[in-house]
C-alpha cells in the first residue's frame, strides 16, 4: 500500500497519475444526484474513470495507492457556468485593453486556469473572451500540455454597436472604434447576427453568448436598457441551433431578459432585475438561471473604492451589485431552474466558491446549491454520461473538502483534494 502524500505529487502540467487502482477512503461521499449522504466508503479509481464504490475502508493490495479522506467529504468536481478564464478585473483593466496582447492574455489564462482547478473547479462554461484565448487555452487543456478545467469557449460575446461587449467602447475615433462588425462580435440586424455567429462556429466555439442588456463593467452609460431587437436575438438563436450552440444573454434589465427568453436562449446570466413577467416567462420556455451572486458583492464592494472603477461604471456597480442575491431568492422560491455561476473573472479567480455561501444564505438548501454546481450543469452540458457525479463508470472528476458542507457550506471555500480525469492535482 503506498498512501498519497504531497511530496508524492507532480502538480502542474501532468498531476500524479495511478499506475494501479487508487482507492480513495471517503469519510462522507456526496454523489451529486440524491440528498443521501454515504458515510465511510472506498472509491475505486482506474484508468481515470469510477470503477467502483463500496462500503467501509478497502484494504488496499500491494500496487494500489490511498488517499486517505477519512476526515473529508468527497463531491464530484465542480462546474462553474460563468467565468471569463484570461480575464481579472483590476484598477488598470481599463488600460490593459490597450497594453495586453494575445500572448499576454493567453499567458494570464494559464495561470488563471490553474487557480480554478486548484479551488475544486474541473469544468467551466466561459462566456466571453478577447484574441480566442479561451479556445486556445481550452485546447491546450484538452492536449494536455497544461493543467486546467475543461473548458466550454463562447469565444467572443456578440454585442450589438455601443452595447456591452462591444470592444470598442471608450476607444477615440482615431484607434479604429467606428470599423467594426460580426468579426469582431458586433452587429446591427439579423443578417449580421447570423454572420457573426458562424463566425464563432469557424472560430471553434462551443457555445455562443450575447450582451441582451447593458452591463456594469462596459464604458457606457447605462447597465439596463436593452441592446438587441427581438428578431436580432431569434436570428441568433436560429442559426445557432443550426450549429448545435446553445445561447446564454448576459441581461440585467427585465426588457432585454423577456425578449431573449421569447426568443429562444437558453441561459440568463446575472437576472438582476428580473420581473414577475420575467420569471412566468423563464419557467415556461425552460430557460435557465445563471446568477452569478458573487460578482454582484464584488462590484458593489469595489463601487465604495474611490477611483477603482471608471467614473461612468462606478454607479451602475452601486445600483446593480446589490440586487442579485434577492433576484437569486425570489427566482429559486419561484421555481426557476438554477445553474452555478459566478462571473468570476470580474472578481478573484480561484475564490468561485463564496457563490456557495452567498446561495445558501439566500435560502437555498446546501445540498441543491451542490448539485447546481454538478448534475445539474452537468445536464444542461449534456455530458451528465461522464461527468456531475460520483457514480459506477464515470470519470474521475472528484473533490474532498474538509468537514461536511451540509452543516457548513463554507468549506467549500477550503477544497484541499482535487482529481481530475484520474490524476490528482491536489491533495492534503
Amino acid at each position: 500500500m503506498k498512501p498519497v502524500t504531497a511530496g508524492a505529487l507532480l502538480l502542474g502540467i501532468s498531476g500524479w497519475a495511478a499506475e494501479a487502482a487508487t482507492l480513495i477512503h471517503a469519510g462522507r461521499v456526496i454523489d451529486g444526484l440524491s440528498d443521501k449522504v454515504l458515510v465511510e466508503q472506498t472509491v475505486v479509481v482506474d484508468a481515470g474513470r469510477i470503477v467502483a464504490i463500496e462500503p467501509g475502508y478497502r484494504v488496499a493490495g500491494a500496487a494500489d495507492r490511498v488517499v486517505d479522506l477519512r476526515s473529508s467529504t468527497l463531491l464530484p468536481g465542480l462546474m462553474d457556468m460563468h467565468v471569463h478564464i484570461t480575464s481579472e478585473y483590476s484598477r488598470s483593466s481599463e488600460l490593459d485593453r490597450f497594453k495586453k496582447d494575445g500572448p499576454d492574455v493567453a499567458l494570464d489564462g494559464a495561470l488563471f486556469a490553474s487557480r480554478t482547478l486548484q479551488a475544486g473547479f474541473t469544468t467551466v462554461r466561459d462566456l466571453g473572451d478577447g484574441f480566442r484565448a479561451s479556445i486556445a487555452l481550452r485546447n491546450a487543456i484538452n492536449a494536455g500540455k497544461l493543467a486546467g478545467p475543461r473548458i466550454f469557449a463562447a469565444g467572443k460575446s456578440i454585442a450589438t454597436t455601443g452595447g456591452h461587449a462591444d470592444p470598442t467602447n471608450g476607444w477615440a475615433d482615431h484607434l479604429g472604434g467606428q470599423q467594426v462588425g460580426p468579426l469582431e462580435g458586433v452587429i446591427n440586424g439579423s443578417e449580421q447576427a447570423a454572420q457573426a455567429v458562424r463566425q464563432r462556429y469557424k472560430e471553434g466555439s462551443d457555445l455562443i453568448k450575447i450582451t441582451a442588456t447593458g452591463g456594469v463593467l462596459s464604458i457606457a452609460k447605462n447597465g439596463l436598457n436593452p441592446q438587441f431587437t427581438e428578431e436580432e436575438i431569434r436570428g441568433i438563436v436560429t442559426t445557432a441551433r443550426d450549429y448545435g450552440f446553445k445561447v446564454a444573454a448576459h441581461a440585467h434589465g427585465a426588457e432585454g431578459m423577456k425578449r431573449a427568453v421569447r426568443a429562444g436562449v437558453h441561459t440568463i446570466e446575472h437576472g438582476t432585475f428580473m420581473d414577475d413577467e420575467t420569471i412566468k416567462l423563464m419557467k415556461e420556455r425552460g430557460t435557465y438561471y445563471v446568477p452569478t451572486i458573487t460578482a454582484g458583492a464584488w462590484v458593489f464592494d469595489r463601487s465604495r473604492e474611490e477611483g477603482f472603477f471608471p467614473a461612468v461604471v462606478r454607479p451602475k456597480a452601486a445600483e446593480v451589485g446589490p440586487q442579485i442575491q434577492g433576484t437569486f431568492a425570489k427566482a429559486y422560491k419561484a421555481g426557476v431552474k438554477i445553474l452555478f455561476g459566478t462571473d468570476t473573472g470580474v472578481s478573484a479567480h480561484g475564490e468561485n466558491a463564496r457563490e456557495f455561501l452567498l446561495m445558501v444564505e439566500a435560502g437555498m438548501p446546501a445540498m441543491a446549491a451542490i448539485r447546481s454546481a454538478t448534475s445539474e450543469p452537468a445536464k444542461f452540458l449534456e455530458i451528465d454520461d461522464r461527468l456531475g457525479s460520483v457514480t459506477v463508470g464515470k470519470l474521475a472528476d472528484l473533490i474532498a473538502v474538509p468537514g461536511d458542507p451540509l452543516v457548513d457550506i463554507g468549506v467549500m471555500q477550503r477544497v484541499h483534494f482535487v482529481m481530475k480525469d484520474g490524476v490528482v492535482h491536489r491533495s492534503p
